[in-house]
């Protein structure tokens, strides 16, 4: 049980995060390539892993020192699936992985059965605004479908706000498109694949309306609560963090919210502020231990098994 549980009234929580950054060698190797400077984690702060087992490795310890059960890694550039392969197949009780994809690059879904089959990936990430497409597209289509093929297949897809913070540092470009961003995009591709289970990261990004309207209509579709949530401070009717959740609640209730940290780099590693300030936040809005453990851990656990 995470220490930060023992200040709350829900003791014996076994913790699953739901969006955790896995910034392996490769995609270090992408990052040197456009920055064309191998050195740029100095001007970051950042240590480079040594292979995907190493970060795995790394990554079971930071957890066990934080008491997190479960991990969900996100390969984060796209089809890095050999990265996250060894973890999952490495340690299957406290990793499960999915994989930036880019439905525009060639065979998209020949490519997921592969990672599937080969790496143990189990659904993609998408970021529409990032590779500029709309949600309708015939490739994601047809990519959504080979993913849904299984139970427990995961699709994120990213809305609202994108802003990558070590980017900018490294003045590198952020060429990104919200025109594809609102969630109410994603209505259409989860009607008509009701069997998959979508997940809208950081309750929309800014698009929290939106993202609560595309989930009060299709009930496969599920919010995660990772990060800051510093877009807040882009709404004008002074939304807070407390008033997002017990919104999402009122509408989704706590069966189709699943915490996220969106920790990724090291040595910062897991980054328990963001579940201390958001288990102050379910006491605050008086949720059961039922509810606490769904949100916590019991609802990735469950989309997983299928």
């Amino acid at each position: 049980m995470s220490k930060l549980l023992a200040n709350t009234p829900w003791g014996g929580i076994e913790i699953a995060d739901a969006h955790v950054h896995f910034f392996s060698p490769a995609f270090f190797q992408s990052i040197a390539e456009q920055k064309n400077d191998q050195f740029f984690p100095k001007i970051l702060g950042w240590d480079e892993p040594t292979s995907p087992e190493a970060l795995a490795m790394h990554w079971v310890s930071e957890l066990d020192r934080h008491n997190i059960q479960k991990a969900l890694l996100i390969a984060s550039i796209p089809n890095d699936t050999k990265s996250v392969g060894p973890p999952v197949q490495n340690y299957p009780d406290r990793f499960c992985s999915i994989y930036m994809a880019n439905p525009l690059l060639p065979s998209p879904d020949i490519r997921f059965q592969a990672a599937a089959n080969e790496d143990s990936v189990s659904g993609i990430f998408l970021f529409p605004a990032m590779h500029h497409y709309p949600m309708h597209h015939d490739k994601v289509c047809a990519l959504v479908q080979v993913v849904g093929s299984k139970p427990g297949n995961l699709v994120y897809v990213h809305c609202g706000v994108l802003s990558i913070g070590f980017r900018k540092k490294l003045g590198l470009p952020c060429n990104f498109d919200m025109r594809f961003s609102n969630p109410v995009d994603l209505h259409g591709l989860a009607t008509r694949f009701p069997r998959v289970n979508f997940v809208i990261p950081h309750f929309g990004a800014g698009f929290f309306r939106e993202a609560l309207m595309v989930a009060s209509q299709c009930p496969n579709v599920y919010l995660d609560t990772s990060g800051s949530n510093a877009w807040v401070k882009l709404i004008p009717e002074g939304l807070t963090l407390t008033k997002v959740f017990r919104r999402a609640l009122d509408v989704l209730g706590p069966k189709r919210l699943l915490f996220g940290s969106d920790s990724s780099w090291f040595p910062r590693g897991w980054v328990p502020g963001v579940l201390s300030d958001q288990l102050e936040i379910l006491r605050e809005v008086g949720v059961d231990h039922e509810a606490a453990s769904d949100i916590l851990g019991g609802n990735l656990r469950r989309l997983l098994a299928g």
